[in-house]
Formats: structure tokens, C-alpha cells, sequence
């Protein structure tokens, strides 16, 4: 989870701002009861740990806000005011393949510091709240990018095209102009977010009308934009593939640039082929919320008044409660309002992105309310939980496998081509699923079979005494779909063919199946890891279910391991179609 330091004198001078004036300490008591627990808090600072679902707390400005709301110190608006702006974005139709959204805004006249520290003390601010936002909202940029400039280096109108990878210009800190390819491959912005432009033909730019580039999205600005401390207007861009989450970012930065005196203005965003749109919005969203759900998640019935201060902690407004006129006549869903039944509308602001159902809203009246203020009951609601046939299976599975006394263990989804493949001899099953970004030669692809773990688990365990007798039950990925299987590993003197086809029939009967319609098919020689003559396929009905047998001492040894090994891997899917559960 992200967290965020905050500087008493630079929270003290947003305060200032608008006029409000309290002791900062009392923010370590109300904090966590929005989910925002207090890391630590001297004389200097404050730190702050911001859950994920409220990215409206992740600078000091909107923290601010947050903060006299909730302590009712000033009734904060339920809109952004903005000015309609003069200036528009022409958006090239080619742009649809390569970076689809783009939002921007201009924001005039901020208040950025007195003095030369508190301007740079700001612009660290600001970027530390755009890299934030970069890693929540925008999934590290690849659901939305945020640049942020100096509105007096720049002319518009501007447009949003795509040029080839020959195409120059001279990145942010950079000194000499560089193409699009250079940039992608040697400066360190742009080798950390190549990724999000590789196999494209041409790239998305920012330019002025001098065509100057203002942006390179999502990997870096250009040089001639960067904000200083001489900088008050700006311009900001947001650019991705999440309508929501660019909105959000782009809100969300004039809210901050909003709270230091700054003036929004709005720009249209001109598409050749579609109807051109307006950015930013400033207005509310209205939720409808049944009064019927209030009292039902909180075990109180809360007067209108109630629902509006407590709603105000957290930003909202109650307009209005009223009885449906429209909607089913019988309402089966909680979050539904039946015709006659009574709902609340609540104003929310837009930047609240984490409010997606009514329970959203109910969760902030219990805030505002307080936790504490709540009757202490337990539960009036009751559902007896009813098993999965997937897990009772699952479950009659592990208990035949604890009989025959195996030790359950669970290893990671993540393996590599060579464990599965290379050193089993086994072939992979279908489509493999490939890690976009692996962070170990170990870790490249989900893998196809649970052995591979079972024997790096003994590999790892073979310097103790034998015998060690283990089985995995769990999710194998093939053409991009888990699938259930188990798997079992024994490393012991003893062992062999024979005892594996034991554990293969203790548990075929475990599961209710009849043995005579088993039947064990030899495999192929340097078909998986066997010892060839030693191993077989299990068949029931015609349908394969898995193999097992005595393990070739080449394959163990591949694996560090020189005892002998008899093992099994079955495909619990195939199995169910040929099994019936009498203890469901």
C-alpha cells in the first residue's frame, strides 16, 4: 500500500489557503477511522499509509480537504468549479490503436510557495503525487499516464498524433535532441516503461501549434514543458486505455491544483471520426441508496439528518429522500429499491472513484457516523452455507491421500520451462501462459504439472531422513484455464511400481469407483519422467485421468536427487466425470 509523508508547515500553508486553521496533531486520531493508519507523526512530519481504494488522500492538498470535511471544520463542495476554456486537443484517428483516451485540463494561477524552498518543496509535492497516482490508478501507466507542464512554454491549440520511431525530440532532463527508438532503448524512463509501447509501428505524441512535443506518453514529457518555480498556469495531459482511471488521475491533480488557488479551465478533446467531448467534469455523481440497506448493514435506523452530517464527514450530500415511483415491484436485491420503498439520494464527488455500489455509500455513513456509535449485535443475518461439489472431491481426495500417509504441502503457480519440460520430458499441454515481466529465470511461465514442485520440495529436503512421503493438490494453467490436480512424491527405500499402483488403487476406491472398469495402459519410453516398464496411464470409461510409476534415476538426478521415487499426477477435472460422490 502506498504511503505518504506529509510536512506540518507545508499542510499549515494549504490550510491558510482556505482560510482554515486547527492543530494538526488531532489528524493522528481520526485518520485510521477512514482506513488511513498513522505510521508515525513527530513535530516535522506525519506518514501515513493510504489504502488502495482511496486515491484521493494521496497528496497534501487532498488530504487537507479530506481532513476539514471530516472534521466538519468547513463545508468542502460536492463539485470542482471550472471555467469553459477556449483551447481544444485534434485527435488523430490513428491514435486508436496505439493510446486511445487522452483528458487533459489547464489550471491558472496557483499559489505554488512564499519563498524559493516552499515553490520547490511544492514541485516535489506535485511529482510525488503523480508517481503515486502512476502505481495506483494507473496501473504503473498502463491504464493511465498523467504529464503535467508549464502552460507558458506552450502554444495552443495542440493535437494528439502518432509519429515513427525516427521521430525526434529532446526528452525531460535531457540535453540534446533524441528519436523515439533512442529514447525507448537507452534512457532509463525509457527503458522502464518500454513495455507499454512494444510491437507498435508508430507512437503517440503530444504537440503545440508550432509543433513542438509536449508529450511522449506514457513514457516521458518533453524537455521545454518542465514545470519550475517560477511556473503558476499549467497544462496537464492524462493519456491511457481506462476511461475511469484517466478521469480520475486527471480530477484528482486539479483538485490538488485547486486547493492552492488555482483556477480550472476546460478543453475540448476533438475526435475526426466521434463526437467531440468536454474535460474535465466537475460535477457530482448522484447515487440512489435504500434506506432499506442502511439500517440493514448497520442494525440502526438513522434519521435523515443522521445520514446527511455523516455523509458530509466524508465529502457527500444528502438531496434528498424520497419513495420510488419507479423500479421492479419486488425488490430481491438488497442494493434495489421496490416501488414504495424509501432511498436517499447522496451527491458524492467525482473524484470519489472507489464509490462503484450503494454499499460504498453505506460504508462511508458508518465512518462519518462512527463505528463506535453503532449498537454492539451480532449478525441478524443467517444462510447455511452449502459445500461445492468441487470441494467435497477435493476433500475425499486428500483425505485418501493423508490415509495412505502422504504430508499436504502447497507451492507456487509460478515455474519455469525447464522444471516443467526439459528436465520431466514431459510435453506441454496446449497453450502455455507466459510471465510478461518475470522477476526470476524461475519464474517465466504458470505451470502445467505439480510434480516439478514436489520435486524441488525434495531436492531442497534431501539431506534429511527417509522416507518423506508428500502430495500437492492444486491449480495447473493449460490454454489459459486453471485446471484441478493433485500430484504425490515418495522418496523411499521400498518403493516402486508396486507401491504406487497400491496408493493408485486406494485411492480409485476411496472415490467410489469400481476397479474393474480401471485399466493400466504402459507408456512409451522417454514419455515423462518413468523408468520405462515401470510406470502406466490410468483409464476409466475410455477417459484418461493420469500417470504414475517408478521414476527414472536420470530425471532424479536432474533434480539433485539420488533415492528411489515413485509418484503420480492426476487430473482431478477428468476424474469427476467418472467418479460419483455418495457423501454429498
Amino acid at each position: 500500500m502506498p504511503t505518504i509523508t506529509l510536512e506540518h508547515s507545508t499542510l499549515e500553508q494549504i490550510q491558510n489557503i482556505n482560510g482554515v486553521n486547527h492543530d494538526l496533531k488531532i489528524w493522528n486520531n481520526w485518520l485510521p477511522q477512514i482506513g488511513c493508519p498513522v505510521e508515525s507523526n513527530d513535530q516535522d512530519t506525519i506518514e501515513i499509509e493510504v489504502f488502495p481504494d482511496r486515491p484521493d488522500l494521496l497528496s497534501h492538498e487532498t488530504m487537507a480537504r479530506a481532513s476539514r470535511s471530516f472534521l466538519q471544520l468547513s463545508k468542502e463542495n460536492t463539485h470542482l468549479d471550472i471555467i469553459e476554456g477556449k483551447l481544444e486537443i485534434s485527435v488523430d484517428s490513428d491514435i486508436k490503436k496505439v493510446r486511445p483516451i487522452i483528458m487533459s485540463a489547464i489550471v491558472k494561477g496557483v499559489h505554488t510557495g512564499s519563498n524559493p524552498e516552499e515553490k520547490e518543496k511544492f514541485i516535489q509535492s506535485l511529482m510525488d503525487h503523480q508517481e503515486k497516482l502512476h502505481m495506483t490508478l494507473g496501473r504503473k501507466r498502463k491504464f493511465a499516464s498523467i504529464g503535467v507542464h508549464d502552460l507558458e512554454a506552450i502554444v495552443g491549440p495542440f493535437s494528439y498524433n502518432t509519429v515513427p520511431s525516427t521521430f525526434k525530440f529532446t526528452p525531460l532532463a535531457g540535453e540534446r535532441e533524441m528519436s523515439i527508438s533512442e529514447i525507448l532503448n537507452t534512457h532509463p524512463k525509457g527503458m522502464e516503461y518500454s513495455h507499454l509501447v512494444e510491437k507498435l509501428d508508430s507512437y503517440p505524441v503530444i504537440l503545440d501549434s508550432s509543433n513542438n512535443v509536449i508529450s511522449f506518453p506514457p513514457i516521458i514529457n518533453g524537455e521545454h514543458t518542465t514545470v519550475t518555480q517560477s511556473t503558476t498556469d499549467f497544462f496537464i495531459d492524462v493519456t491511457g486505455w481506462d476511461n475511469r482511471a484517466c478521469e480520475t488521475c486527471l480530477i484528482l491533480i486539479c483538485l490538488t491544483l485547486n486547493e492552492r488557488g488555482g483556477e480550472i479551465e476546460s478543453l475540448s478533446i476533438n475526435y475526426s471520426d466521434e463526437e467531440s467531448i468536454i474535460t474535465p467534469r466537475g460535477d457530482a455523481i448522484t447515487h440512489r441508496v435504500p434506506d432499506k440497506l442502511i439500517s440493514k448493514i448497520l442494525g440502526i435506523d438513522l434519521t435523515n439528518e443522521d445520514i446527511n452530517n455523516s455523509i458530509m464527514k466524508m465529502g457527500g450530500k444528502l438531496i434528498d429522500s424520497r419513495t420510488v415511483t419507479d423500479g421492479p415491484n419486488i425488490s430481491e436485491r438488497w442494493a434495489d429499491c421496490a416501488i414504495g420503498e424509501k432511498e436517499h439520494l447522496i451527491l458524492m464527488p467525482r473524484w470519489r472513484s472507489d464509490i462503484m455500489h450503494p454499499i460504498d455509500i453505506v460504508e462511508d455513513i458508518a465512518i462519518g457516523f462512527g463505528y463506535e456509535n453503532l449498537p454492539e449485535e451480532t449478525s441478524a443475518v443467517h444462510i447455511d452455507a452449502i459445500p461445492l461439489k468441487s470441494t467435497q472431491t477435493n476433500r475425499r481426495i486428500r483425505e485418501s491421500l493423508r490415509a495412505l500417509g502422504l504430508q499436504e504441502t502447497q507451492s507456487l503457480t509460478l515455474s519455469n520451462e525447464r522444471d516443467q519440460f526439459q528436465k520431466m520430458r514431459w510435453k506441454s499441454r496446449g497453450t502455455m501462459t507466459n510471465i510478461a515481466n518475470p522477476i526470476s529465470i524461475d519464474h517465466t511461465i504458470l505451470r502445467q504439472y505439480l510434480l516439478p514442485s514436489l520435486m524441488q520440495l525434495l531436492a531442497a529436503n534431501r539431506h534429511q531422513e527417509l522416507p518423506q512421503r508428500i502430495y500437492e493438490l492444486g491449480f495447473i494453467v493449460s490454454d489459459l484455464k486453471n485446471k484441478n490436480s493433485f500430484s504425490w512424491a515418495c522418496a523411499e527405500v521400498g518403493g516402486g511400481f508396486t507401491a504406487a499402483k497400491g496408493y493408485v488403487q486406494s485411492i480409485i476406491r476411496d472415490l467410489g469407483i469400481i476397479l474393474n472398469d480401471v485399466k493400466f495402459e504402459k507408456i512409451e519410453d522417454l514419455s515423462g519422467p518413468w523408468l520405462y516398464g515401470r510406470a502406466a496411464k490410468v483409464t476409466i470409461k475410455g477417459i484418461e485421468i493420469g500417470e504414475f510409476g517408478e521414476l527414472d534415476p536420470a530425471v532424479s538426478l536432474e533434480f539433485g536427487l539420488r533415492s528411489p521415487i515413485h509418484a503420480g499426477e492426476f487430473d482431478i477435472e477428468q476424474i469427476k466425470k467418472v467418479s460419483h460422490d455418495p457423501l454429498i
